[in-house]
């Protein structure tokens, strides 16, 4: 085998030419789109025209626009998987299991939780980066409660007040620091806060907290 010949399935082998600057490219148009028009604005195909590239390509890379936020805002992706798995199975208990997700993401492992603490103190001060944190939390209650459907004006204002309760709850426990909330335990506000969040996501399927 020629010396050429090495080189090119070197070449082959390896990461296409340009694609690792091409994909930050994509992720500081993400950013500054984001933060401009807010997450329920922005698509992919608006980010991929920013960023001079083929939505495709964007798709490729990311593989979605929770995705490809996570990314922006460095979301890591079990933060993302965490939420997901909230809605996986019946509609029985959903409202104690999104409460715990949610917990568990602002209150876990300090790999997970810090970019997601990085936000919520940006969202207290700047609007913008109130509206990208409102409008991704809103997106993935709706999406999940959903289950892909499309979801009615009343539904889209249910997934608002979870939202709503949710932030509150963290907002109050890790900055504000409100005695009683930082002092109950993860297993009575997820016992407390559950049924509230089961009435707003699936009233259809209210269960009893266990006492």
């Amino acid at each position: 085998m020629s010396t050429q010949e090495q080189a090119s399935r070197g070449r082959r082998r390896g990461r296409p030419p340009g694609s690792g600057s091409t994909k930050n490219t994509v992720l500081i148009a993400a950013r500054k789109r984001f933060a401009a028009d807010g997450f329920a604005a922005t698509t992919i195909r608006t980010i991929a025209s920013d960023a001079a590239v083929d939505a495709s390509q964007v798709m490729q890379f990311f593989g979605s626009k929770d995705a490809l936020f996570a990314a922006s805002m460095s979301i890591p992706p079990s933060v993302l998987a965490l939420f997901d798995t909230a809605f996986d199975g019946s509609d029985e208990h959903l409202g104690e299991r999104v409460v715990c997700a949610y917990l568990q993401a602002w209150e876990g492992a300090p790999e997970d939780s810090e970019p997601l603490m990085a936000m919520l103190r940006g969202a207290i001060v700047n609007d913008d980066a109130s509206t990208q944190l409102a409008d991704f939390i809103q997106s993935r209650l709706i999406a999940g409660a959903t289950d892909g459907n499309s979801c009615d004006s009343e539904g889209a204002l249910r997934a608002g007040l979870a939202s709503a309760m949710l932030v509150g709850i963290v907002t109050s426990r890790r900055i504000i620091g409100v005695p009683l909330l930082t002092g109950a335990s993860s297993e009575t506000i997820i016992r407390l806060a559950g049924p509230a969040i089961q009435e707003l996501l699936a009233p259809h399927a209210l269960s009893t907290a266990p006492s």
